[in-house]
């Protein structure tokens, strides 16, 4: 089994770089969300918070798919 640091390094399949960046953009949008220079709503700003771990996480775990050739 390869190191997780090799995993990071290899190339990423098509279909995760499109989970990768849209974890990415989730992020993004909820960094703006919680940064708003106006007051928001508790609820948004909750969802903003779910939407951050989830764009994180989706990004992380995307990054370590590799291509297997079977």
């Amino acid at each position: 089994m390869k190191k997780v640091i090799e995993r990071i390094q290899e190339p990423t399949p098509k279909f995760f770089k499109k989970i990768r960046n849209l974890g990415l953009l989730l992020t993004a949008v909820s960094g703006v969300i919680a940064t708003a220079p106006v007051s928001l709503p508790a609820v948004v700003i909750t969802v903003s918070g779910y939407l951050a771990v989830a764009g994180g996480i989706a990004s992380a775990i995307s990054q370590t798919a590799i291509h297997r050739d079977d």
